[in-house]
């Protein structure tokens, strides 16, 4: 009776990954209960396979992990059901969604609990607790919950020591999905897995939706741990790739360079996430044995052309715009490829302000082209976050901005399009700024093709530069329709920023 769903939400037809979140949670509850993974992502419908535990009558759980976006179309309508059809059944939610709209999910109804952060004690501990009878939960650490008609938020606890965490249960996921329907071709390999190190970032950038999970924290697994389990991937699953997917994998310069000196060995390529500021500080023989261990591409924040308004999103650190333009030119030297992103549309004094610094933005991507062509830029549209106290939220209250106060509501195209930061619906965006970032990233992707779609042929590539040369050169963005219905038809052009690479089963 006791037994535990683990959903992990759909997220993508094609391009998703292991299922690292809730085979954390697994891992935390493996020694005291049974529990069943279902992956929306691998299910023709996942509904019926939740149903089919849950007429058992042996699932008590139902734990669910909710990021923003595409999950959320299953995340909130079949939690909702659950509540109608199976009402003795505890609906808890985790992910950064869930603890950044704790106050909509726990005011649905059918959200019980919301695990604030990590979940590797608070989620065994809540399960302990409620099989027991008891109700003391404010004692659970990392845990939002409704009592009455207050929502209490528990302590937070970081969790500190990573390697004394459980091994994750990789046979138990293998058994209900073959790990290979996970291992994906990419740019970076033919089979391509994904992985979690740490948790956390130790800055806190205004508008990252991590910052008021993890207030400023990181910890990260030890080399040697890292390296068992990439090990154990390449070794048992043939896994030629890997995608760190931390939130800030470069952390510590030390921990990255023993990881780069074991995994050498192997011949992989490897991706993560880090900051220019960061990176910018180790040492030309750190970089060296990264790219020698087959570190391929790192994203990165630039975010702005403005250095003031770096300073307004708090980036926490030591970055200059000055810093972006080095840097770019310094990767260039270890043929290292550098993802720069970059935020436009942030919220400033007149709507005068906002159009010349995007604009500028524009202006400056284009330097950074110049300065090193292989620069991938990847292009958003500021989308508000609920960091509280913090300069840029402040703001953006006083815009007019807020987030829908219904669960439900999240489900509206609108607001899709909003936690994919393609459309995020801020008053002070007007629709002709709009056009204008959106024409110009179609211009920018056309002249400088992505180089994580492997499937683009250089035949593409040389056409796509070719149709977008006139318009690159002399600025021309608006209404790119015939570069629009080249990538959309003939290439079937990829979306790195909300499509991540591309990716095929093999």
């Amino acid at each position: 009776m006791n037994k535990v769903i683990l959903f992990n939400p759909f997220a993508a037809k094609n391009g998703y990954r292991i299922p690292n979140s809730i085979l954390q949670v697994a891992a935390s509850i493996q020694d005291n209960y049974e529990f069943v993974f279902v992956d929306g992502n691998r299910e023709d419908d996942p509904w019926q396979k939740i149903k089919n535990h849950l007429d058992t009558g042996e699932f008590k759980f139902f734990g669910c992990t909710v990021m923003p976006g595409p999950q959320l179309k299953q995340a909130i309508p079949f939690t909702k059901r659950i509540r109608e059809e199976y009402p003795n059944v505890v609906n808890i939610w985790g992910g950064y969604f869930a603890s950044n709209q704790c106050n909509t999910a726990l005011n649905s109804g059918f959200v019980d609990f919301v695990i604030n952060g990590q979940g590797d004690y608070a989620f065994p501990q809540l399960l302990d607790k409620i099989v027991k009878g008891e109700n003391n939960f404010e004692k659970i650490n990392n845990l939002i919950f409704k009592k009455e008609e207050e929502i209490i938020k528990t302590r937070k606890e970081f969790i500190g020591d990573q390697n004394g965490l459980p091994d994750f249960p990789y046979d138990k996921l293998n058994r209900d999905y073959p790990l290979k329907g996970y291992l994906k071709k990419t740019f970076l390999g033919k089979k391509t897995a994904a992985y979690h190190a740490s948790f956390g970032c130790p800055f806190t950038c205004s508008f990252c939706a991590v910052v008021p999970i993890y207030n400023a924290r990181w910890k990260s697994k030890s080399a040697e741990n890292i390296y068992k389990d990439i090990k154990y991937l390449i070794e048992e699953h043939g896994a030629d790739a890997v995608e760190f997917h931390d939130n800030n994998f470069f952390v510590n310069e030390k921990m990255v360079v023993e990881f780069s000196k074991l995994v050498k060995k192997h011949n992989i390529k490897w991706w993560g996430e880090g900051r220019i500021d960061t990176i910018n500080k180790y040492k030309d023989e750190s970089l060296q044995i990264m790219r020698d261990a087959g570190c391929k591409m790192i994203f990165f924040g630039a975010e702005s052309s403005n250095d003031d308004i770096l300073e307004q999103m708090d980036k926490g650190g030591t970055q200059t715009v000055q810093q972006i333009k080095d840097f770019a030119a310094r990767m260039k030297q270890f043929d290292i490829i550098p993802e720069y992103s970059f935020v436009l549309g942030i919220p400033l004094e007149t709507e005068e302000k906002v159009w010349k610094q995007i604009n500028d933005d524009i202006a400056f991507i284009k330097e950074i082209k110049t300065i090193n062509p292989d620069t991938e830029i990847i292009i958003y549209l500021y989308s508000p976050v609920p960091t509280e106290g913090s300069e840029l939220y402040e703001t953006v209250k006083k815009a007019g901005f807020s987030f829908p106060e219904k669960l439900e509501d999240w489900l509206n195209t609108e607001w899709e399009n909003f936690d994919l930061r393609r459309n995020p619906l801020t008053p002070w965006l007007k629709p002709y700024m709009v056009d204008r970032i959106q024409g110009f990233e179609t211009v920018l992707n056309a002249h400088y093709p992505t180089a994580s779609d492997y499937k683009l042929s250089g035949l593409q590539r040389k056409v796509m530069k070719l149709s977008s040369s006139i318009r690159y050169k002399t600025n021309i963005y608006r209404w790119p329709y015939e570069l629009k219905v080249l990538q959309k038809f003939w290439l079937r052009y990829r979306r790195p920023e909300t499509e991540g690479f591309a990716m095929e089963e093999v």
